[in-house]
């Protein structure tokens, strides 16, 4: 069991305290609660240098610095209400302080009145992997002949890499995972002109299901198998690096250090922030989702969408198509609300660290791109073959078993 501190504004949280307790159970998480002296609670915001109107966000903080005694923590989860500011503040205060002083991964998560299961499972789990698996996040090389496959929740990606290169790819709708699997399996060993692999990893929606059709050698979550490939595909395996990945239906923003995820949050709140609003967008302004991008590019008037919600942001842009807003211009308002709404729920919960790797369908449209580089004023690396980090990582990944 990998030894975890939750880190939080009450020792229940919220209510959801058994549903945490459960699934670090079922992935293997020993979660503890470190232990202070309220005389030490002054003390330890002088040390972490930040003092918060709240008692439970003080306590919090005297919580992080007390678990740096004890070894035998890898790991923490930092918790607060979802849209508390001081409570976000102090979540990020606190990752900032155990990354100056411990190299272990951290990861925070926002509470909402209905928590999904899903959600949080797929947080512990990948915190897990970070913990329990780092010699093998440590590759920075493909070697032999391996397949990488990403059932995704839109799109099921195949590489087929032979040392440390992309010989044989194939990107397919996901309809049944297990057939979407088979089907760029088949084009990717095409395009590669072989027949056979030395082994197979699967990441994605779809892993366990496609994982145990194919007899896979690693099934791995997506947060590590992201961070690796977008870390080999820009050859940013040295130092801080910040990671964009957007695809149908969620998104990641994740913080890595050496090729490694140390920090990361997962979107999914509103679909409004997805791939998929942007597949229905594209629908609207008679272009396909390839040309968005493009066509947003060609944007002259500015038009702001008045709803970050998926349907209310559709009925936005019919309206203004029936007004005589252009085509353009209402392209342009999907890709800037969806910049927006990852800035404003993702990235303003931590800090930045550049070079900024974009990844994940989303980044081939242009469009997006660029509404992210006018709201962080820095250039986002969008590395070839961005679509397929995932399966790209869990190629490498798996050259290593």
């Amino acid at each position: 069991m990998a030894r975890v501190a939750q880190i939080s504004c009450g020792t229940e949280y919220s209510g959801i305290q058994w549903m945490l307790n459960d699934i670090a159970e079922r992935v293997g998480i020993e979660l503890v609660y470190p232990e202070m002296e309220l005389s030490q609670v002054e003390l330890a915001c002088k040390e972490i240098g930040f003092e918060a109107e709240s008692p439970s966000l003080n306590i919090m903080m005297a919580s992080a610095v007390s678990m740096l005694d004890d070894p035998a923590i890898k790991g923490a989860l930092l918790l607060t209400c979802f849209k508390c500011s001081e409570g976000t503040i102090v979540k990020d205060t606190i990752r900032r302080f155990l990354h100056e002083r411990t190299d272990m991964p951290v990861i925070l998560y926002s509470n909402v009145e209905k928590p999904k299961e899903i959600e949080l499972y797929s947080r512990l789990e990948a915190l897990k992997t970070l913990i329990t698996r780092k010699t093998l996040l440590m590759r920075e090389k493909q070697e032999g002949v391996t397949m990488g496959v990403d059932s995704g929740s839109s799109t099921t990606k195949v590489v087929v890499m032979r040392d440390n290169e992309i010989i044989g790819k194939g990107w397919l709708p996901t309809t049944d995972p297990v057939k979407s699997a088979d089907d760029a399996i088949e084009a990717a060993l095409k395009e590669a002109g072989i027949e056979r692999v030395e082994s197979v990893g699967v990441t994605g929606h779809g892993r366990e299901l496609v994982g145990e059709h194919l007899g896979a050698d690693l099934n791995l979550e997506e947060v590590s198998v992201v961070s690796k490939g977008a870390a080999l595909l820009s050859k940013r395996h040295k130092g801080d690096a910040t990671v964009i990945d957007m695809g149908g239906m969620n998104n990641k923003l994740i913080l890595m250090r050496d090729g490694i995820a140390n920090t990361f949050n997962l979107g999914g709140i509103c679909a409004g922030s997805s791939g998929r609003f942007l597949e229905i967008a594209a629908r609207r302004v008679d272009a396909d989702i390839t040309e968005l991008g493009r066509l947003a590019m060609d944007s002259k008037e500015r038009y702001e969408l008045q709803s970050y919600c998926m349907v209310f942001g559709i009925q936005a842009l019919v309206v203004a198509l029936a007004s005589g807003v252009k085509r353009e211009d209402v392209a342009a308002a999907a890709c800037r609300s969806v910049a927006e709404q990852v800035y404003e729920n993702q990235i303003q919960e931590m800090e930045m660290r550049p070079p900024i790797i974009f990844v994940g369908g989303v980044s081939l449209i242009e469009g997006v791109k660029r509404e992210f580089e006018n709201i962080l004023g820095v250039e986002i690396i969008v590395p070839p073959y961005s679509q397929y980090a995932g399966a790209v990582g869990m190629a490498t990944l798996v050259s290593g078993v």
